[in-house]
């Protein structure tokens, strides 16, 4: 059981959740954290400081060769496509008492990096409710939203968890820890390939929602094939589930728009293939038909040909 407080933090990702987070531990004041890059990133977030929220913030950027001994924390906050390059740097930092924390979309970054790290180090997460912006160097958030995490089903976490209740607690960074994490995984899942992936080949900001039941319509369809999946791996997803999701999204300020959404108007490449991707190759798995998946995937990746986004 581990009891060491966690002080020592490497952030990996300097998008808008990863200077969100960034900007609040440094907030805290009791942390010795820093963004972890190499090569052109490194160069880029040596430039000067990040401007969030209208306040500017000088952040230690290290390479792994200029960490010295293995962090308390890792915090991953990357796209998919950044991670494969990624993977060497969060080892390099990575010691037998070091608790790994992806807030990345999708099912898979755990595994893949407790597959290289150990799964041990692994804490299952998903961040909620942040409506984090980047614009270059200038960031900002109205909303912290909280991380949502826990043990995965190898059970293995053992004291992580309450290490990182801890850590966040003293960060203010708001948390929760569920009953079922690999519920509360598939949950965020299902809203992602939903939502994300109809605002995307809509270009419809959460307004376009409120106001048309054929965007709706999309997003729902799109969301009940990961709900007939779902229960191929024993996850107790419901159209009640839908339907709670529905009600959430009433609520979200009618000019907000997903990330995949600001990816597509960024040129930037999508996560398309940790959404509809993952669901279309579930569904050749288990025999489960996904043809609004199958529809949107190829959409999605044409858009990003067409931009050029394709191999970015």
């Amino acid at each position: 059981m581990q009891t060491k407080e966690i002080k020592t933090i490497a952030i990996v990702g300097a998008g808008a959740m990863g200077a969100a987070y960034a900007t609040m531990f440094a907030e805290a004041g009791s942390f010795s954290f820093f963004f972890l890059a190499q090569g052109e990133r490194y160069e880029k977030l040596r430039k000067g400081p990040l401007t969030v929220n209208g306040k500017p913030y000088t952040i230690d950027v290290r390479r792994p060769e200029d960490v010295k001994e293995p962090v308390d924390l890792v915090l991953v906050a990357l796209k998919h496509a950044h991670l494969p390059e990624a993977l060497p740097l969060i080892e390099a930092v990575v010691g037998s008492e070091t608790t790994i924390l992806s807030v990345m979309n999708g099912l898979e970054s755990e595994r893949i990096i407790g597959a290289l790290c150990g799964m041990d180090k692994m804490v299952y997460a998903i961040a909620v409710g942040i409506d984090a912006v980047r614009q270059g160097r200038q960031f900002s958030y109205a909303r912290p939203g909280k991380i949502i995490f826990g043990e995965g089903p190898e059970q293995v976490a053992g004291g992580r968890v309450a290490r990182l209740q801890e850590a966040l607690t003293r960060a203010a960074i708001p948390h929760e820890v569920p009953a079922d994490m690999m519920f509360v995984m598939w949950w965020k899942f299902m809203i992602n390939v939903g939502v994300n992936q109809a605002s995307a080949v809509l270009r419809a900001p959460y307004g376009v929602f409120h106001a048309s039941p054929d965007a709706r319509a999309l997003m729902l369809l799109l969301m009940q094939e990961v709900v007939a999946l779902a229960g191929k791996v024993s996850v107790n997803l419901s159209q009640k589930d839908i339907d709670e999701w529905s009600s959430v999204l009433s609520t979200l300020a009618s000019g907000g728009k997903t990330s995949m959404l600001q990816d597509i108007e960024a040129g930037r490449k999508t996560e398309v293939e940790v959404f509809a991707g993952k669901v279309v190759s579930m569904g050749i798995e288990y025999g489960v038909p996904t043809p609004v998946n199958q529809t949107i995937l190829h959409i999605i990746k044409e858009m990003e040909n067409r931009s050029g986004t394709a191999l970015m």
